[in-house]
């Protein structure tokens, strides 16, 4: 059993998460509440919980400002938070478990076995990879998170080549012949990766502009990767990638 902390600014987000949790978690069990940056802190050293429920705004500051202010963190966290585009796509390049209000308790209990299965040392890992990416100097994907069954590999991003499809999973392409396969579709990496030159060129593929050694014409289109991995382009993602290369870099004629 994991002994929580809920820490929300709210009282009936407070109630309501430890109603849930008295209901439908019997993995958990509530040993304090706190409402705020100064709350949380005291509760958790006082009380040296296993999992935090953690609000990320609060009225005395955020969730990450809490837990800069206890480093090094020995428990887990599950963000709890209102739609975020920036900080959901940081918490999916690092493979964090969060969750958006209003809670959804089996979404909740699914989170809380997860961070039963997990070892601090790769929690930490994830988090660390967390705030690198929110810090404000440092805008730049560089590396992401990419968790398997058995492992947490943390893999840069120039290192990927493409990523393929293959139903509710995708695989990776890296640099020296690697694989990795994760449960996750290819959408969910196009959403992650977009930003940082990953382009769509098929269904089944998601290639690493960045890393194109050239487009071949013949037989529809097709781009060719390290090693001279050929990757078909379809008909109408061909003249957007043109586009994209002839902006990005010199490898067309002319």
């Amino acid at each position: 059993m994991l002994r929580t902390i809920i820490i929300d600014d709210e009282d009936h987000q407070r109630l309501n998460l430890e109603k849930m949790v008295k209901l439908y978690c019997s993995d958990l069990e509530i040993i304090a509440m706190a409402d705020g940056i100064k709350t949380g802190v005291r509760a958790i050293k006082k009380h040296g919980p296993d999992l935090v429920l953690l609000d990320i705004k609060l009225n005395d500051g955020t969730g990450f400002e809490l837990l800069e202010a206890l480093q090094p963190i020995n428990f887990k966290v599950i963000f709890i938070t209102a739609f975020d585009q920036y900080a959901i796509r940081a918490f999916r390049i690092s493979a964090l478990d969060y969750l958006l209000k209003p809670v959804d308790p089996d979404e909740l209990c699914q989170a809380a076995k997860k961070a039963g299965e997990i070892i601090q040392k790769d929690f930490n890992i994830q988090l660390s990879n967390f705030q690198k990416f929110l810090h404000p100097d440092d805008k730049t994907l560089t590396k992401i998170i990419i968790k398997t069954h058995d492992n947490i590999h943390l893999v840069s991003v120039q290192d990927i080549l493409f990523c393929e499809s293959d139903n509710n999973y995708t695989r990776f392409h890296l640099s020296g012949h690697k694989q990795i396969m994760v449960s996750a579709t290819l959408k969910d990496y196009e959403d992650i990766l977009a930003e940082s030159g990953f382009f769509r060129i098929h269904k089944s593929y998601l290639v690493n502009i960045k890393n194109i050694r050239r487009f071949e014409r013949g037989e529809g289109g097709s781009v060719v990767l390290e090693g001279d991995l050929k990757i078909p382009v379809s008909s109408r993602k061909r003249d957007e990638l043109l586009g994209m290369l002839d902006k990005l870099t010199n490898l067309l004629p002319g």
